[in-house]
Formats: structure tokens, sequence, C-alpha cells
């Protein structure tokens, strides 16, 4: 008789579902019969611009060594982010992905009988971090789709180990300014890690939005999140960085999977960073593709959330499910969020203007056949 290896598994994994992931574009013209050259994917935060010229000529220059094992220790890329961000060496932790930082925290700092505090409408992946542990997930109400920081305050407890805040946050793309979160940092108990995520942060670079480095020497309970997935344009590649004191950072090192950023990634990564150009271009694409899609709503009599990140929610005003579904047969992929509590929004990526164009395009014949 075989075991019920579900019923075997920690309380808190059984409760979990699956990450879903956005559709991928194969997949989709597998299933309609599409030719894949004419999908347009705006579902998964993806730079569209493609990746840094410098980049690709780093992967190149790497690919010879592929038979040998990558710097475990990370020690070019470190450097690097060590001084563009104005910490020491010690203080910087490597992730396979800015989610590979969550996992470790929660690994290293949260178990059964703690808790960990986030905001409702926030990032999947700290649920799934939190109960894969099981500790317990204190899911905060939000308050205008965002984070509700006082709330969030006043849910700590003596088994709180760690808060998780973004900035801007996804799937929301709402953001808080510097003033909240000195406030909020000032009143968290010492024992409390907080892990500000700022995987789109790069997006909002002259905005209102606070910058999480500028807080790091005064809180030794602040950890800063970030990733070379969005604005720099490495998704595939999978490398994220911690920014925190030595002491959590050697902490983190310590659960951290030997080798766990490839050298393919941190090639990449490093010649990325010094491509400022193609930064202030990310930037600028995302603007005005915002601009464009806000533009598109309001002509649609759609409203949206307001989003610092490279992607926005737009209300449909009905249950978005059709309307994702309709959108997919006109060859146009964007990312549900009923999953996130939001049955009504479409979030959709920031995409090249034709991208943009096109989607607009296929959301008014969906919405106009009812």
């Amino acid at each position: 008789m075989s075991g019920n290896f579900l019923a075997l598994a920690q309380p808190g994994v059984q409760q979990l579902s699956p990450y879903v992931p956005g559709k991928p574009v194969d997949e989709l013209a597998r299933e309609l019969d599409l030719d894949p050259a004419s999908i347009v994917k705006l579902a998964s935060n993806e730079n569209p611009l493609g990746a840094s010229p410098k980049a690709l000529a780093a992967i190149r220059e790497a690919l010879d060594e592929l038979t040998r094992y990558p710097d475990g220790n990370g020690f070019a890329l470190k450097s690097l982010l060590a001084e563009q961000c104005r910490v020491e060496l010690n203080q910087v932790t490597l992730g396979n992905g800015s989610n590979d930082i969550l996992e470790l925290v929660a690994r290293a700092y949260l178990a059964p009988g703690l808790n960990a505090v986030f905001s409702e409408h926030a990032f999947a992946v700290y649920p799934i971090a939190t109960q894969a542990v099981g500790a317990q997930a204190k899911v905060v109400p939000a308050k205008d789709w965002g984070h509700d920081l006082p709330a969030m305050l006043a849910a700590i407890d003596a088994n709180t180990r760690v808060v998780f805040i973004a900035n801007p946050n996804n799937p929301t793309g709402t953001w808080f300014g510097a003033e909240a979160l000195d406030e909020f940092l000032q009143d968290v108990p010492e024992h409390v890690l907080v892990v500000l995520d700022e995987a789109y942060i790069e997006y909002a670079e002259g905005s209102d939005l606070p910058d999480g480095l500028d807080f790091l020497a005064a809180y030794p309970n602040l950890l800063v999140s970030r990733t070379f997935s969005k604005a720099y344009g490495l998704a595939a590649l999978r490398v994220g960085y911690g920014l925190s004191t030595p002491v959590v950072a050697d902490v983190l090192n310590r659960v951290r999977q030997p080798f766990n950023v490839n050298s393919l990634a941190l090639a990449a990564a490093c010649a990325a960073l010094k491509d400022e150009e193609y930064l202030t271009q990310s930037r600028q694409l995302n603007e005005s593709g915002m601009q464009q899609l806000e533009a598109g709503f309001r002509e649609l009599g759609l409203s949206w959330i307001p989003s610092k990140g490279n992607f926005i929610c737009v209300d449909l005003g009905q249950v978005a499910a059709p309307v994702f579904q309709g959108l997919l047969r006109e060859g146009v992929i964007v990312r549900p969020v009923a999953n996130y509590g939001m049955p009504n929004h479409l979030r959709v990526t920031i995409g090249l203007p034709a991208e943009n164009s096109r989607f607009l395009e296929a959301l008014r014949k969906v919405l106009a056949r009812g």
C-alpha cells in the first residue's frame, strides 16, 4: 500500500499551492495552434529590451569555462555591488534570483512556532517561503491595494522573526515613501528582521520612493533584497542579491547552497551592472510605455492602480478570467491575479510600443465582444 505523501508533508506545505508562472509563448502556441512569432507576452514583468549587449558579450566570453564550477563566493560581482551600493563585501549575499534570498531568510530565521508578517496582495513567494519551513504566515489586510505599515507593525508579536515588505509591491505596483519607511523601521522590535524587497527599485530612480540602502547603517535588522531579473534584463539567468549587516549575511551564507549562482549569471551581472546606458534606456522605455497603457485604459473607460514597477494592474470592473482567456485567443498573454485576491484585475507588463498597442487593441476587441 502506498503512503499518502501529501498528508506526510508539513502542514504548512499541505496548505500551499504551487507557484504559477506566466504562461510561456510556446505553450500558448501549442494550445491554440498559433504562430509563436505572432504572440505578445506581457505577463512576467520581463524587460522588453532584451539583455544588455555587454552582458551577452560577457556570457560568450564565459562559455569556454562551462566545465568549471563557478566562483562560489562570487567575488567579482560582490565587489562591484559593494562599491555601487556603498557597503562592505561581507554585507553582500548572492542568490539564485532574489527569490533565493527570501528563501534563505526563511530557512535561517523561521521555524514552527514562529511567524512572518506580510501584506495582502504581496508577492506569492512570501507565504511559500514561510509555510515551507513550518512557520505561520500573518497576512495583514492591504490599504488602497498597498502595504498598511502601521497595521503590519501592530501584527508583530513575540514570535515574529521576519517582516516582508515590498517597495514597489508586486503585483499591485503600490509604494510608500521614505518617511513612512523610517517610522516603520524605528518601531520594529530589534528581534525582527525586516526584508525590504526592492526587485523593481531601478525603475523608480528619481521618484518619491526611498532607497533602502540609505537605511542600512541605521537599522541592523534591515535586509535589502534586489534582482538582475527586471531592469537589468537577466531573468533567465536567475541572479539576485541581499544587502544586510555582516552578521545577517554570515547567517544566510551558512544555509546558502554551494555555487547557487552560475558562471554565466555572474559574468552577465557584472557586465550589466556597468552598463548605465542600458539601464537608462530601460527606465525611459518603461516610463513611456506606462503612459501609453494609462492613456489606453483611460480611452477604454477603465481604472488602474498607479504603479512604480514595470507593470500595471488594470481594473476591468468584472471578473477578469474570461477577458484573460479572450486575450489568449488574440495571441496576447497577460497575468491574471485572482490568486492574489484581485479577481477583477489583470497585471500587464510594460512592453515595447508595438506590443503595448497590440495588447490595447486586443483588449478593446475582447471587451467589445462582452
